[in-house]
């Protein structure tokens, strides 16, 4: 026995992502939800909001679906390559935005500024990795990696 998925039009016109995040800001949004507006439509047999949470669930939350690649998005049912260049593209921004330099010379006063200065390329590998910051009075001269 087949039950009618709940689509976005059934919910109440406050409780749609779209008019929440424009009443109460992103921040009001699960990572579902954000996701959902990505992605515009679901399919016949689920919301988009059912879409973006069996998305989530398959790459285990935002951590992995941050490295999806094309191919492994397009294998979801309801994934097209239009939806998930889209998430993806989303992605690329966020990844773009993380890595801006607001200053091209970092200072670095204590080992905590030190770890700040690597920390965007190194926060999510998932395996260990050696940096050494070769300094000379002025400036960092090279930043290695093993």
């Amino acid at each position: 026995m087949r039950t009618e998925a709940l689509m976005i039009k059934d919910y109440p016109q406050e409780d749609r992502p779209r008019e929440r995040f424009v009443q109460s800001g992103p921040e009001s949004l699960s990572n579902h939800e954000l996701l959902a507006l990505l992605l515009r439509t679901g399919t016949k047999e689920e919301s988009v909001l059912q879409l973006a949470n069996r998305l989530l669930n398959h790459f285990e939350g935002l951590r992995l679906l941050k490295e999806a690649t094309l191919d492994e998005m397009t294998q979801i049912k309801g994934i097209g390559m239009a939806k998930a260049v889209q998430v993806l593209a989303a992605v690329e921004i966020g990844r773009r935005i993380t890595n801006l330099n607001y200053d091209d010379r970092y200072v670095i006063r204590s080992p905590e500024d030190g770890a700040k200065y690597v920390m965007q390329d190194m926060r999510f590998l998932s395996q260990e990795h050696f940096v050494c910051l070769y300094f000379t009075q002025i400036q960092i001269k090279d930043v290695q990696k093993k």
